[in-house]
């Protein structure tokens, strides 16, 4: 395989940095030269595989976490807001954009958020909203906007959460004794909180009354869920400090923004104890990522664990690199995470020729795909739709659908890809990510023209889709 070049200068420079060094002592270190290491660190040359070495034999650095999916999944962000047409008086290459991302990340971060502020303040504008110019800041993004790039932009993984929750976890024999059981005792004995159930007709999953010290839980609930519940409230009640420090390190705008992210936090945690790091990411090497026996064997939800397998990010120590995502009928993506090339779209609806719309046609089945993208990397892809609620004739029920893959180059890690044809370039379906930007011209499922595109209209010709595309 070729070594891929590698610009990561900024990466090298923060490791400098952090071990005080002057880029002569850093060089004589590593065994380079000065200049090349001032070279490196502008991004003016690659780092060499001897470079990396070197960094991992003389400073202990996980060469893995160098080549992180951090600034794809930023280039990505950048590259999207730049295909607005606002900007169509710049010609910016992607290589300026990867410099941008490389270099400046906190200037492509200012960049991406100006490009959201501005396309809901024309949102606002265009559908004459009432509130226009209000004091509710209509051009700033949504709290829970903030919070999903929070999560997309630490690569899905919160370190000394999962750490401690690992530590709990193996404390209470998590995955050796039934969880349910350890988590009830754990709260009794160590929080002195009693364990009740909720009225047969209530719609309440989980409430905690801290004066009496009560937790009562819906007993018509999944065991699955009702686990994460007791996992969620150890954490509220252990890990306080901790998420606290982390939301004000955010820097959040609004206060509902950071109520949204200690609850997402608090969430994390509770994922992270009920499925601990080392051995679920054991049991997903061992059982090649079979999400049936996965939440059998940890007693979890089919997509308690696709997420989790989203978070396997820890340094020196990651799982195989998946995308994930959650999907409802009208193709939003609800809840978004890529450590793949595959990057989501922050705008509009997932790609109608992605396999995972196709999951509410068929419930209660895992569905495949092959799949290649414009830019020619391929996936195997993993659908399936998820019910919850329905306990009782009147309880509404929600539906909606999961989904994560791989690129193609670890497929084999995955159960899923066996008895696909991996080598045959026909068994790939052309998918984008949205339509807005995606490049296919000739796409029958096309919804919206691509932005940076020139259309011509032929009223004498038809095709599929009823216009060129230049």
């Amino acid at each position: 395989m070729a070594f891929q070049k590698l610009y990561i200068g900024r990466k090298i420079r923060d490791i400098r940095e952090a071990s005080d060094a002057t880029q002569a002592a850093f060089a004589e270190r590593i065994g380079i030269s000065a200049s090349y290491l001032n070279q490196i660190e502008n991004n003016q040359r690659p780092v060499s595989a001897a470079v990396l070495l070197a960094l991992a034999d003389k400073l202990h650095v996980d060469i893995a976490s160098l080549a992180g999916s951090d600034s794809d999944r930023l280039l990505s962000a950048l590259a999207e807001a730049m295909a607005d047409p606002v900007f169509d008086g710049f010609s910016v290459g992607l290589q300026e954009l990867k410099l941008v991302a490389q270099n400046a990340p906190n200037i492509a971060r200012a960049l991406i958020l100006c490009h959201q502020s501005f396309r809901k303040n024309s949102e606002q504008l265009a559908s004459l909203d009432a509130s226009l110019g209000s004091r509710t800041g209509v051009s700033d993004p949504t709290p829970y906007e903030e919070v999903r790039d929070f999560f997309h932009f630490v690569d899905n993984y919160v370190h000394d959460l999962d750490i401690a929750a690992e530590d709990l976890a193996l404390k209470l024999g998590i995955g050796e004794i039934e969880s349910g059981a350890a988590l009830v005792t754990h709260l009794e004995r160590q929080h002195g909180v009693r364990i009740g159930r909720t009225a047969a007709d209530a719609d309440i999953i989980r409430h905690f009354d801290p004066e009496t010290r009560l937790l009562t839980l819906n007993p018509y609930q999944p065991l699955s869920t009702r686990n994460f519940q007791l996992a969620f409230q150890i954490g509220q009640l252990e890990m306080e400090e901790a998420v606290e420090a982390l939301v004000q390190k955010a820097e959040f705008r609004s206060a509902e923004a950071r109520e949204i992210c200690e609850i997402g936090l608090y969430n994390y945690f509770a994922g992270a104890l009920v499925l601990p790091y080392r051995p679920f990411r054991a049991a997903a090497k061992d059982m090649r990522h079979d999400l049936e026996l996965l939440s059998a064997h940890f007693g979890a939800g089919i997509e308690q664990v696709a997420h989790r397998l989203s978070t396997l990010q820890r340094p020196g120590f990651k799982g195989s690199p998946i995308f994930f995502a959650k999907i409802d009928r009208a193709g939003n993506i609800t809840k978004r995470h890529s450590a793949a090339k595959l990057q989501f779209a922050r705008f509009g609806a997932a790609c109608p020729l992605w396999n995972v719309h196709r999951a509410f046609e068929t419930p209660g089945r895992i569905i495949r795909q092959l799949a290649e993208t414009p830019d020619g990397v391929r996936y195997l892809c993993i659908a399936t739709e998820i019910s919850k609620g329905g306990h009782g004739f009147r309880t509404p029920q929600r539906n909606y659908a999961i989904a994560l893959g791989c690129e193609i180059s670890y497929a084999e890690d995955f159960v899923y890809a066996d008895g696909l044809d991996l080598s045959s370039k026909t068994a790939f379906e052309p998918i984008g990510i949205s339509c807005r930007i995606c490049e296919r011209a000739n796409c029958g499922q096309r919804a919206a023209p691509p932005l940076k595109r020139q259309l011509v209209i032929d009223p004498h010709h038809r095709t599929v889709v009823p216009y060129n595309i230049q």
